[in-house]
């Protein structure tokens, strides 16, 4: 697994990851990025932007980077990042497939991704993710897996990705949606000869949509390595619109809202990896913090109760426009 290379890590940050989904596109759903990318989205500058993240996460002590075939230009910006420092021998890559960008760099396509979760898919991201990222690509996973996903009963899908995992590829999957705590034990029950296909899962857990965190804890049992995204609600738990209880808690701590809402999914301890989605320098900091924010019983009674029915989230986060 290469997430052992996290355990005799350190630095307090370590188990912090940086996810690219915010910078590798000029389009996305995080509130408040109207404002956080430069007013001329160019793949050069995206790339600029990127690399800076890079450079930072890597120096403050971030050491896992997660990207996607679907997140625009992200898994060509952290190769050139990779191939430019090749003293970076220590850190964990991570990418998906089962969505295809299709906004071709504009911010009001129709249609920003497509998701396909079939043999053919995965064979054609798979070339093009190597081709990019080649032996530096450590896990892949499956984008977005739903209890409906072909990718859990797709027995010709299970023996290319056994065959990846037998070539040194960690094989892992990620999930969206109301029934992600469904879709987590549906791929814990995938097996190929007799063993467990999967071994890592990537799910959505915060202060409001706390759903698969009892799946997740037996995926941790299970020995998976759990990695958590959308610690911030896609910014609803950030900036101006975290709620009251969050900022309170805040202030209390004298760090911003953003390190108290990572704080919170740091401290389960199934979490092996809370990814940050910052796009700018200063929000990557304002997040490392997480790591030295100390939650007391009262404070995570008041995140508690700002946790919303599963559905009720979803619906909202689909309700959330491309920037």
């Amino acid at each position: 697994m290469p997430f052992a290379r996290l355990a005799s890590a350190t630095t307090p940050t370590a188990h912090i990851g940086l996810g690219l989904a915010a910078v590798g596109r000029p389009g996305y759903i995080n509130l408040g990025r109207e404002g956080d990318l430069p007013a001329e989205r160019t793949v050069d500058a995206l790339r600029a932007r990127s690399h800076e993240l890079l450079d930072a996460a890597y120096a403050q002590g971030v050491r896992y980077f997660d990207v996607a075939r679907s997140y625009g230009r992200a898994e060509e910006f952290l190769a050139g990042w990779l191939t430019a420092r090749p003293d970076v021998d220590d850190v964990v890559i991570g990418s998906k497939w089962g969505y295809t960008y299709t906004a071709d760099w504009r911010t009001d396509a129709q249609k920003h991704e497509v998701k396909d979760h079939s043999v053919q898919t995965y064979e054609r991201q798979r070339a093009e993710t190597a081709a990019l990222l080649g032996d530096r690509l450590d896990l892949y996973q499956i984008h977005s897996v739903t209890p409906d996903s072909p990718a859990l009963t797709d027995k010709e899908l299970h023996a290319r990705l056994a065959e990846a995992a037998a070539q040194g590829t960690t094989v892992g999957f990620s999930t969206s949606g109301p029934a992600q705590a469904e879709a987590i034990r549906a791929a814990l029950a995938v097996t190929v000869g007799g063993a467990p296909l999967f071994r890592t899962v990537q799910s959505t857990y915060n202060a409001l949509e706390t759903s698969a965190a009892p799946a997740l804890a037996e995926a941790h049992e299970a020995g998976l390595t759990v990695i958590v995204k959308e610690g911030l609600a896609n910014g609803r738990l950030a900036g101006p619109h975290a709620p009251e209880a969050v900022t309170a808690v805040a202030e209390q701590a004298g760090l911003g809202v953003d390190a108290v809402a990572l704080a919170l999914v740091l401290r389960q301890p199934w979490a092996g990896v809370v990814l940050s989605g910052a796009a700018t320098t200063v929000q990557l900091a304002s997040n490392l913090h997480a790591a030295v924010v100390d939650l007391d019983d009262d404070q995570l009674a008041r995140l508690a109760a700002l946790t919303e029915e599963p559905a009720v989230y979803w619906e909202r986060r689909g309700q959330l426009p491309w920037h």
